[in-house]
């Protein structure tokens, strides 16, 4: 398995304009709500879908303790529908960074409207491996000191 992760990373660890590959599910869950609504730069395979399994989880939850088994949801409808306000917008954030990571254009998450096959297609494109390419949609941020100019991921 190839590492992407760059050789001089700061003390903090990985920064936030720099996809985090092979993140661990507490990281990648805060990673996903600090970047709120970043729709530029890339998302590891890990971050994308760490985040998707806690969503799933959390889903799954919500719907077990809304229901009272009589067949009313009337509270689970209600926080459900909280939960998607919540994070409808960065769960497309992270999805748009995931494609940009394969190096394809978040128009492409517009395929979730095609039913079935346009879901299969996302899957797929969601499993692809990084290609390097993707370093096009990478804009640093601010916030971090700049780093030694390095093809990002590194060639094997």
């Amino acid at each position: 398995m190839t590492n992407y992760q760059p050789q001089n990373l700061p003390p903090a660890g990985v920064p936030l304009d720099l996809p985090y590959y092979g993140a661990p599910p507490v990281e990648a869950f805060k990673r996903f709500w600090k970047k709120y609504a970043v729709f530029h730069g890339r998302a590891s395979r890990s971050e994308y879908w760490w985040w998707a399994l806690a969503s799933a989880i959390i889903s799954g939850l919500i719907n077990a303790i809304g229901s009272n088994g009589s067949g009313n949801t009337g509270a689970s409808t209600a926080l459900g529908g909280v939960w998607f306000l919540a994070t409808v917008v960065p769960s497309l954030a992270v999805g748009a960074r995931r494609l940009h990571d394969v190096n394809l254009g978040a128009w492409f998450l517009l395929l979730i409207v095609v039913p079935v096959l346009g879901w299969i297609a996302l899957l797929i494109l969601m499993i692809l491996p990084p290609n390097p390419r993707g370093q096009r949609f990478d804009r640093p941020m601010q916030a971090y000191p700049p780093y030694p100019q390095q093809p990002y991921p590194p060639q094997a």
